[in-house]
């Protein structure tokens, strides 16, 4: 990274001083995080202090090379979405959230928020729970976390910008998700109305009013369902989904609170039969040979000195996890 000098930041207009600044916050929040805070493995040949540059893009689901021009103080645009997405990842206290959207010069989508973290232990704990599908959520039904099976139960969470990781989204415009919910009508309608109850303590707030005018710009089918103002409580039930890799698979649903109000919970999918859990055990193994060839494709790549394409990558282009960041299905 391109550190400016004091004599240089006179004569710089702003706009470059603004992206040196935000690249050095950047790489002094990544350098203070251990691998074990976020749920990585250290492995033996680190030399990088804290996080290396692909690992924070892996936590914020951006591209590598899109970030490391982030640090290097390039001229490329970054939207409130992934500042929402580093600033998660880079575990910012709220004062520092702050400072990354005034350096970025774009306002906060919801800046009295905490910022929400998962913590290694409860990423653990997805982890352990394979080959159950679980997820972790926000009262928005955004992701906040997930785990192999359930990034693939619906459709593939992973391939999905960070801001189409959302329940309500990929229910009402998504048809790879549409198609493998077995009551979709009904899941329409009960998606829209635990969201309307949810949405009574954020009338006001922009992620949540943003949310409602984009699925209503998207999706007809949303106007006519909300424009009714039902509301329906949370609550788990049976429910039946037909992967696309695996076939038709039958849970038990549950959320479990993760705090003493109804705000991020865990949400599990437990198999009810032995063919189900067979399913997503298969599951898994899909995903798990997957993650395997991509691993091999990246060693080869490096080993062979391949280079990062010229043209900027896009911001949010995809990265996977064991413990996916991102926005919750909640209620599905």
């Amino acid at each position: 990274m391109t550190v400016m000098t004091a004599a240089a930041r006179k004569q710089a207009p702003e706009p470059d001083i603004r992206r040196h600044e935000l690249a050095g916050f950047l790489r002094s929040r990544r350098e203070r995080i251990t691998p074990e805070e976020v749920g990585l493995p250290r492995g033996r040949r680190r030399r990088t202090p804290g996080l290396r540059r692909e690992e924070v893009a892996q936590l914020s689901a951006v591209g590598v090379t899109w970030y490391t021009w982030l640090e290097q103080a390039r001229p490329i645009q970054v939207s409130p979405q992934v500042l929402d997405a580093l600033a998660g990842a880079l575990l910012l206290d709220p004062t520092e959230r702050a400072h990354l959207f005034a350096l970025a010069g774009q306002a906060d989508p919801h800046p009295e928020a905490p910022c929400p973290t998962v913590t290694p232990a409860l990423r653990r704990l997805l982890d352990q729970l394979e080959p159950v599908p679980a997820a972790v959520q926000n009262s928005r039904f955004d992701f906040l976390a997930h785990n192999r099976t359930f990034g693939r139960l619906f459709c593939d969470l992973d391939a999905l910008p960070r801001e189409d990781r959302n329940s309500l989204w990929l229910a009402f415009t998504n048809e790879e998700f549409r198609a493998s919910v077995t009551d979709l009508p009904d899941v329409l309608r009960m998606l829209s109305g635990k969201l309307r109850a949810s949405m009574a303590e954020h009338l006001a707030e922009p992620a949540w009013t943003g949310l409602v005018r984009r699925l209503e710009e998207a999706s007809p089918e949303f106007r006519e369902i909300w424009a009714r103002h039902d509301v329906v409580a949370a609550g788990g039930r049976t429910k039946f989904i037909r992967n696309a890799h695996v076939g038709l698979l039958r849970f038990e649903h549950t959320n479990l609170w993760l705090g003493p109000t109804a705000g991020p919970a865990l949400v599990t999918y437990v198999p009810v039969d032995d063919e189900t859990r067979a399913g997503v055990e298969r599951l898994q193994e899909l995903v798990l040979t997957e993650e395997k060839s991509a691993t091999a494709r990246e060693r080869v790549g490096a080993e062979t000195g391949a280079q990062a394409p010229k043209d900027a990558p896009q911001e949010g282009a995809p990265h996977a996890s064991s413990a996916r960041e991102g926005a919750a299905f909640a209620g599905v």
